[in-house]
């Protein structure tokens, strides 16, 4: 997907440096000690312009909150957020994943979201999904036992390819919905931007946590 150029985007970056961690895999294994405390710890793989991550933040701020998201011009949207509203349980991290395990170690996370990430609809291009089976394994690696992986997209065919994942795996699911804002879980949902824009559209949202 192609993004607008954005109008004095180094500036912008720069007005929100200080919730933007420069050498994130430095950090793995001591995210508690850059927060200051030894809360419970969130990523958001795939963070747009961080609505929901600082949304979950706000709402919880006992706990500490990471997004990840390579785009520039998209999470600078992010660090606005967090500026404007001096949410200091979030930090932010403007790279590309490619194993999850490079960025936080064994058992550190409480819980991984995964919200409208890119389907890769090319068979062949399977392997790139955040969903597909070997990349689940190592998430399930970086978090703890009772750590949480919770899944949202409005694209069909991905998470089909994501319930058969599940499914091969046997992870358990511990909630489902194929229309997510029609159901008894949407009370406590923190929404995306993507997500009301499709939504309000009529678009259902598909939704797993396992």
């Amino acid at each position: 997907m192609r993004h607008r150029k954005v109008k004095n985007l180094e500036e912008r970056i720069e007005a929100g440096r200080r919730f933007l961690v420069e050498d994130a895999k430095a950090n793995r294994g001591k995210w508690r000690q850059l927060f200051g405390n030894d809360g419970r710890l969130y990523l958001e793989l795939g963070c747009g312009k961080g609505k929901f991550i600082t949304g979950r933040a706000m709402a919880d701020p006992e706990a500490n909150f990471v997004g990840i998201e390579g785009l520039d011009a998209v999470i600078v949207r992010g660090l606005e957020k967090a500026a404007e509203n001096e949410i200091e349980n979030v930090r932010y991290v403007m790279e590309y994943v490619k194993d999850i395990r490079e960025f936080f170690e064994d058992g550190e996370l409480d819980g991984i979201y995964l919200n409208f990430s890119d389907p890769w609809p090319k068979a062949r291009h399977a392997k790139r999904r955040l969903t597909y089976g070997d990349t689940l394994l190592k998430y399930k690696q970086v978090l703890k036992e009772d750590g949480f992986i919770a899944f949202k997209t409005d694209n069909e065919g991905l998470f089909d390819f994501t319930m058969e994942e599940i499914e091969r795996l046997g992870f358990e699911i511990k909630e489902m919905s194929r229309d997510l804002h029609s159901s008894d879980l949407a009370a406590k949902e923190f929404t995306t931007e993507y997500e009301e824009k499709f939504h309000g559209l009529g678009k259902n949202i598909n939704y797993v946590l396992i």
